[in-house]
């Protein structure tokens, strides 16, 4: 199963709008992503579950997919999470 791992570009992690753009991106792609920050792994099409991660500027997660065309879908939530969407 590919998997990336990245730091988070937002200036205030991903709160509320950056996570719901994610989440938004996840959904659209219609494959099971998974996001993990330390120990915790869960369901990347959940906004609540992503916020309670409390995910910060530079924190570093590993997000992986399973289906068809993985690693393009990958690749576009990658550039999600390394935008800045607080600027």
């Amino acid at each position: 199963m590919p998997e990336r791992t990245v730091a988070v570009a937002s200036a205030h992690g991903l709160h509320a709008r950056p996570a719901s753009l994610f989440v938004q991106a996840v959904t659209e792609s219609g494959l099971r992503v998974h996001l993990t920050k330390g120990e915790k792994t869960l369901n990347a099409a959940s906004i609540l579950g992503v916020i309670s991660l409390g995910i910060e500027h530079g924190d570093e997660i590993t997000i992986t997919a399973e289906g068809e065309n993985a690693d393009a879908v990958l690749d576009s939530l990658v550039e999600v999470l390394t935008t800045d969407h607080d600027a």
